[in-house]
């Protein structure tokens, strides 16, 4: 099937309207409403006479564009992340997070809301993202490291996948006792950065995310192909003269650049990663050259929308987003299973 047909052109059309359509209304509606006039003159003025924005045009250029820009590039990081995950391990039902990225991460982070007060650490803008991270990447090493063969030193689809889940339950459990022990503040704050927020949205966190899911897009890309190939199973894609040892390692590395970033931002994030390739199958089919390429699309569309109602539907306030994701994803997800003519 060619890559770049009628089908595909008109539902990655439609796709790109939406998003485009989803960012107008996360900048223009929230606690404070901007209007279109004032968005096109905060964008004039702030690179002739920045000293004259109004109050609504400053919170557009300070706080509602980055926030809205940093939503649709972890939306994408997320469910590009999903899509390359599924067919990794030929399965419907992962998520980026199953090999003990988000665990991990969220450990690192509860870690550094604990301790940072004991060994007062500085508060900066780089502190929570570099103690995610870490706790993302060294969860990710370890089922790696646990997972591999005594005979063979190499991992196996099957062992990653339970080990993942294995390490998963070992992180969250540490994040549960973390809370235990920690003060009303800390407490609150593992709590609300595990339900996931976008309120810390700047335009540093928008540049760091932004660069880091370009390159992991890219690269995904250049593998969809060989995805492609392993999804009629490993002895079909070696065949095929695919390194699928190697597949699985680079694969898995570009998920934890993408996700460990993004979740060091904004905060553990669910099903996002997991329903927007299911939707996308039942759109267009399981190609992963068309799954990677629009699931930056889908996926940015579902948060920047689930961002949305979570400042809108308690305004002035906001609930975490990943209440919000998850009262939606919950019930997608189950409808796609009992979807008697659907199939991986």
């Amino acid at each position: 099937m060619p890559l770049l047909n009628n089908r595909y052109i008109k539902s990655e059309g439609i796709l790109f309207a939406l998003l485009l359509l989803s960012l107008l209304l996360s900048i223009c509606l929230g606690a404070v409403s901007i209007s279109i006039p004032e968005i096109f003159s905060s964008l004039s003025k702030c690179f002739t006479h920045p000293e004259s924005m109004t109050l609504n045009e400053r919170i557009f250029m300070n706080i509602r564009l980055p926030r809205a820009l940093l939503c649709l590039i972890v939306g994408a990081s997320l469910a590009v992340g999903g899509a390359m995950m599924q067919a990794l391990f030929r399965n419907p039902i992962v998520e980026p997070g199953l090999i003990g990225t988000s665990s991990g991460a969220a450990f690192g982070a509860a870690l550094y809301f604990v301790m940072g007060v004991v060994f007062e650490l500085g508060d900066n803008e780089w502190t929570l993202p570099i103690a995610a991270c870490m706790g993302g990447l060294f969860s990710t090493a370890l089922v790696f490291l646990l997972s591999q063969s005594k005979q063979s030193g190499k991992s196996s689809i099957v062992a990653l996948l339970l080990t993942g889940i294995a390490v998963n339950a070992l992180f969250m459990s540490g994040v549960g006792f973390l809370s235990y022990v920690a003060r009303d503040p800390q407490a609150r704050s593992i709590t609300f950065w595990g339900l996931g927020s976008l309120t810390g949205a700047n335009w540093h966190s928008v540049t760091v995310t932004g660069i880091t899911t370009a390159v992991c897009v890219i690269a995904g890309l250049r593998y969809s192909k060989h995805l492609n190939a392993l999804m009629l199973g490993e002895d079909e894609a070696l065949f095929l003269g695919v390194n699928v040892n190697r597949l699985k390692v680079i694969v898995v590395l570009i998920n934890v650049i993408m996700v460990a970033v993004a979740t060091a931002f904004v905060g553990v994030i669910s099903f996002v990663g997991l329903i927007v390739p299911h939707l996308l199958r039942i759109m267009n089919g399981s190609d992963n050259r068309y799954l990677i390429r629009n699931s930056v699309l889908l996926g940015g569309i579902i948060l920047s929308l689930s961002d949305l109602t979570a400042r809108m539907i308690l305004r002035p306030a906001e609930l975490p987003i990943g209440i919000v994701t998850s009262v939606i994803g919950v019930p997608v997800f189950i409808i796609l299973l009992r979807r008697k003519n659907y199939f991986f």
